[in-house]
């Protein structure tokens, strides 16, 4: 998601916190008192709501709430403050304003998978609201509108309660290329695929020996180890961190085999995610044809999307795409809202964060955003978080050739899993895959490389190491 529109792309000049005012209504940025605290009006005595966002995404949708709902408009005015997550800044920039409180506190809040688990089960789990507590009947909400199981968990805080979902599903699925598995199988139907690669065997058997196979033909499964990371890491029975101890899960220690053997056959191209050997393979342009990646639909809509050469089905490999079941359930990203315990909004922010959240009606930010309909300018359709949204939507898609990708993440959904996260898991990861690349690279052993990841863990977390 680094590159996917839930985080939207940043610019240069956009690595300076923003600030914008949106609504009906006075632009000022202060409040009657000189302040734009909680509790703080505009000069025309509406009620300021204060969000704290690293991605327009959220912004936009609030707008689109203010637009969409005019009685609310009448009463409140939004004030967005936007930082990105660039070089580490938003996270201290919210810890900040949180713990200041004041004038300078968000009523509401967005947090990433990366770090999410901070700010619902964490360190700084102590500001989050309780959804009920926002005037939301939250779980009855979430069995209605039938929210991705680990969504809802990664939501909860440690008493249980929901403090934050999101409005997009990050379910992984295989994303492969219809040609090349013509190339490879002779068809390219998703249930053949799916037997090739081992789809639900909760294993990586078959699908390297269907590695193994594709080398024959000079085709690589994958592009390069990332693209089995994160379906690895999100797998995985245990996370990073146990009762304050470092933990490597079996399955997380076994990426250093899977990705050496990945390198060693030949299997990849040996590129690097978010670099450009990874995109050119998305245009067919890389060392040997890729047969696919590993990702959610935001995978297809942001990054297959803008680099896989064409804007057409018959240009590059637009329209050459499908989708099917990964060998393992997991998930990789999306955005969750929370409300600031502290806020003196509380019932207003509810309704704007059920609407994005909750809310399975045909004019509720999910529909619009499943169908495409949330921007005309931008006509994108996307996984979103409940399932019966998905199952009354359209989910056809141009550059699946047209396949209902709803159909295929709707139970990638289902199948990943939300308790294996914690608070460290960004900085945790960065290290493990560096040590990953020098074994597999050759620098290294593959006991020096846990051992220097263990070191540098110790050096830079608080987190027991033995």
């Amino acid at each position: 998601m680094k590159k996917a529109r839930l985080l939207s792309v940043i610019s240069a000049l956009a690595l300076l916190a923003t600030t914008a005012m949106t609504g009906c209504g006075s632009k000022s940025e202060e409040g009657s008192d000189g302040s734009s605290g909680g509790g703080a009006t505009t000069k025309e005595g509406k009620t300021v709501l204060k969000l704290m966002t690293f991605t327009k995404e959220v912004k936009q949708m609030c707008e689109k709430y203010f637009e969409t709902h005019p009685d609310f408009a009448e009463k409140y005015e939004l004030k967005v403050t936007e930082i990105p997550t660039t070089d580490g800044q938003f996270q201290p920039a919210l810890d900040q304003a949180l713990a200041g409180g004041g004038e300078d506190a968000p009523d509401f809040y967005c947090a990433e998978a990366a770090f999410v688990l901070k700010y619902t089960k964490g360190d700084a789990s102590s500001f989050a609201c309780p959804y009920e507590e926002l005037g939301i009947d939250v779980e009855n909400k979430i069995n209605e509108a039938e929210i991705a199981p680990y969504s809802v968990e990664i939501g909860r805080n440690n008493d249980g309660k929901v403090v934050g979902l999101g409005y997009q599903a990050t379910g992984g699925a295989f994303i492969y290329r219809r040609s090349v598995a013509e190339a490879a199988f002779g068809t390219d139907d998703v249930a053949e695929v799916e037997k090739q690669i081992g789809a639900g065997s909760g294993d990586w058997d078959q699908f390297f020996k269907c590695a193994d196979d594709l080398k024959k033909k000079n085709i690589a499964i994958i592009s390069g180890d990332g693209d089995l990371w994160h379906a690895v890491e999100n797998s995985s029975d245990t996370g990073w961190v146990v009762n304050g101890e470092l933990n490597i899960d079996p399955k997380r220690e076994a990426f250093l085999d899977l990705s050496k053997e990945l390198k060693d056959n030949g299997y990849h191209n040996d590129t690097q995610d978010w670099t450009d050997g990874w995109f050119a393979d998305m245009k067919g342009e890389g060392e040997k044809p890729v047969l696919g990646f590993f990702g959610p639909a935001w995978l297809i809509n942001y990054s297959l999307k803008d680099n896989c050469g064409g804007t057409k089905i018959g240009e590059g490999t637009y329209g050459d795409w499908a989708v099917c079941q990964s060998p393992v359930g997991f998930f990789w990203g999306g955005t969750w809202v929370i409300a600031n315990k502290n806020s003196k909004n509380k019932e207003a922010v509810g309704k704007i964060i059920e609407w994005i959240t909750l809310d399975t009606s045909e004019s509720g930010l999910q529909y619009m955003w499943a169908n495409g309909t949330f921007d005309p300018s931008n006509p994108t359709k996307d996984c979103v978080a409940s399932n019966v949204v998905m199952s009354k939507s359209d989910g056809k898609v141009d550059i699946l050739g047209g396949q209902n990708m709803f159909d295929v993440f709707q139970k990638a959904n289902e199948f990943a899993k939300g308790d294996n996260l914690t608070q460290f898991d960004e900085g945790i990861n960065s290290q493990w895959r560096d040590q990953v690349r020098q074994y597999t690279g050759g620098a290294k052993s593959r006991d020096a490389a846990i051992k220097d990841f263990k070191q540098a863990i110790g050096d830079t977390f608080d987190i027991k190491v033995n």
